[in-house]
C-alpha cells in the first residue's frame, strides 16, 4: 500500500506490518526475519532521509551522495523524539553520518554509534536494493 508519509513528506513509502527483530537479525517471538520493501530507490534524495513505519517501529532511511543506503532507528536517544530522518546527512572523515535535528549529536550511519558519546547508539538495520526498491530487513 503506497501512501504519503506524514513523517517525512515522501511519497510511495510502504507502511508495513512485519515481525520486529534485533540488529543481529535474531528472531523475536520465534519469527524469522525477512526483507520488507520500504520505498522506491528513486524516492530517496541524496543526502536526505525519510521515515517509514515497519511493524510499528519508525525506521529512518538515508541515501548518501555516493548512492549508499542506510537504515537506523528514527528515535533520537537524547530527546526521545522520532526525528533522525530529518537530520543533517554528512560525514566525519570517511564515516557517513546524520546529525540529530534536536541537539545535533552525530551518529554513524553504518553502526548507529554516537560519535559525540561512545556510550550511546541507535539500532541499525540491514538494507538492500532489489529491483529498484529499497528493502529493510527486520
Amino acid at each position: 500500500m503506497s501512501a504519503a508519509n506524514p513523517l517525512s513528506g515522501a511519497l510511495d513509502v510502504e507502511w508495513c506490518v512485519v515481525p520486529h527483530h534485533s540488529r543481529d537479525n535474531a528472531p523475536l517471538n520465534g519469527i524469522q526475519p525477512r526483507w520488507v520493501v520500504v520505498c522506491a530507490l528513486g524516492r530517496l534524495q541524496p543526502e536526505r532521509g525519510v521515515a517509514a513505519l515497519v511493524d510499528g517501529v519508525q525506521v529512518a532511511v538515508f541515501r548518501t551522495h555516493d548512492g549508499a543506503v542506510y537504515a537506523l532507528d528514527n528515535r533520537d536517544p537524547y530527546s526521545g523524539a522520532y526525528v533522525l530522518s530529518r537530520g543533517i546527512v554528512g560525514s566525519r572523515g570517511d564515516v557517513p553520518t546524520v546529525a540529530s535535528p534536536m541537539y545535533k549529536q552525530v551518529f554513524d550511519l553504518r553502526t548507529g554509534a554516537c560519535l559525540d558519546d561512545d556510550t550511546v547508539r541507535v539500532a541499525t538495520y540491514d538494507v538492500r536494493i532489489a529491483d529498484d526498491q529499497v528493502e529493510v530487513r527486520r
